[in-house]
């Protein structure tokens, strides 16, 4: 049985790099028979967080709001691509991210860092993992980071080196293990609050 992933992209800059490694990991996912569904805050555009998806009376929140809280319910676990900024995060993805809560319990995330240059959004990644932890999504304990990613990744999502490939498929047999495992309690109950 296939796994529900949300795809959560970061970047909206003009001639972001980012897209293909979405487009690569969504690929991937597909390739073992999941559902991976891009959120990208471009096509959303969500403004800055003012108030939560909980925050609204039932039946009042913006309709994008409501129609990623439906994907959010449904997915067994959050690939997070993201670049780094100045060490951390892009403004976009925090936004993004913190419009939800709830949605995310007992779901783990994998972290898809990126750069332009040697590090590969690393230090983005390391940011990333207590704010992923906070709202309830822990991420795995593994990082697919891509370096150089102008090179390393075409247009349309593929590797133009092997060692990516090979690194992608541990990470997502570790993702797919904790999603599954975490599945599987959620079903069983009870959760711890």
């Amino acid at each position: 049985m296939g796994l529900v992933i949300p795809v959560i992209l970061g970047s909206v800059r003009t001639e972001r790099q980012g897209i293909k490694a979405a487009r690569y990991i969504m690929r991937r996912l597909a390739e073992r028979g999941h559902e991976a569904v891009l959120v990208d805050p471009v096509e959303k555009r969500l403004p800055l967080l003012d108030r939560m998806y909980k925050e609204y009376p039932t039946g009042t929140a913006p309709e994008v709001l409501e129609e990623l809280a439906g994907l959010y319910r449904r997915a067994d676990g959050f690939m997070i691509v993201t670049a780094e900024y100045n060490q951390s995060v892009p403004p976009a993805l925090k936004n993004l991210l913190d419009h939800f809560l709830e949605e995310y319990f007992w779901r783990p995330s994998a972290i898809m860092s990126y750069s332009a240059g040697r590090f590969g959004g690393v230090r983005a990644a390391v940011t990333l993992r207590t704010v992923l932890g906070e709202l309830g999504m822990p991420s795995i304990p593994s990082i697919l980071a891509i370096p150089s990613i102008g090179k390393s990744l075409s247009d349309e999502g593929a590797a133009n080196e092997p060692w990516i490939d090979r690194s992608a498929g541990r990470f997502l047999d570790e993702f797919a293990w904790y999603a599954e495992a975490l599945a599987a309690k959620r079903a069983g109950g009870p959760l711890p609050y």
